[in-house]
């Protein structure tokens, strides 16, 4: 039992007051878990997660029957996991959007990365920004498989057009974990490039992501 536990080495008492960067991924989990089960302590329990998805990440990826699969865990603590997901999500977005220039692509891309890392699916977006480069909104346009055939420039042009937007960021992932840009991705982004240069709008970058892995094309001289 956590309460035979010095108070110092509690999850909860550490946070307080060494600050939750001092906290293991175990007992950040511990804390969001509250309890444990019989004959095994909430911090026990949080490392049994770790051990069987292998991170933070793959559990907040989990399937809810995945998650449910361990004792002690049911739809409520996976809708209390989701719903933490989603507040760190719109954290970031907000943190990205508040920024009064990109003059760094860092705010951009932690927002990106926690938006579609965990996602199953490709998904196909762009980041929205005015003339000065504030953040408008972030869109995304196509779920899937991604390849030349899905992507419609026109649908692309649109979206910019209706958010009055002079410059985007284009991104998509890859589940495969792999953020290396295939043929396919490069065709794409030139064709992008072209249908927005008739409406004079700038592609500032194409991000790949990938689950521990983000790929910028204009990092590499790729725009």
């Amino acid at each position: 039992m956590l309460k035979t536990w010095p108070a110092q080495e509690r999850p909860r008492e550490k946070l307080l007051n060494q600050g939750a960067q001092s906290l293991s991924d175990a007992e950040l989990l511990a804390i969001f878990l509250r309890t444990g089960v019989k004959g095994c302590s909430v911090v026990d329990l949080a490392r049994q997660l770790l051990n069987n998805f292998g991170s933070i990440a793959a559990i907040y990826q989990a399937s809810m029957q995945e998650f449910c699969q361990h004792h002690g865990l049911g739809q409520a603590k996976y809708v209390q996991l989701q719903a933490c997901l989603e507040m760190s999500k719109r954290y970031l977005k907000e943190q990205a959007g508040v920024q009064q220039y990109l003059t760094s692509s860092s705010d951009t891309k932690n927002y990106l990365i926690s938006e579609l890392r965990g996602e199953r699916h490709e998904v196909f977006g762009v980041v929205l920004l005015n003339s000065q480069h504030q953040v408008i909104g972030f869109e995304r346009l196509f779920q899937g498989t991604i390849d030349a055939a899905a992507i419609y420039p026109r649908v692309v042009v649109e979206n910019v057009l209706l958010q009055s937007a002079a410059a985007v960021i284009l991104v998509h992932n890859h589940p495969s974990g792999l953020a290396t840009p295939s043929e396919a991705d490069q065709r794409i982004t030139q064709r992008l490039i072209q249908a927005l240069a008739l409406i004079e709008v700038k592609v500032l970058d194409h991000l790949i992501i990938a689950k521990h892995q983000c790929y910028s094309f204009a990092e590499h001289g790729q725009l």
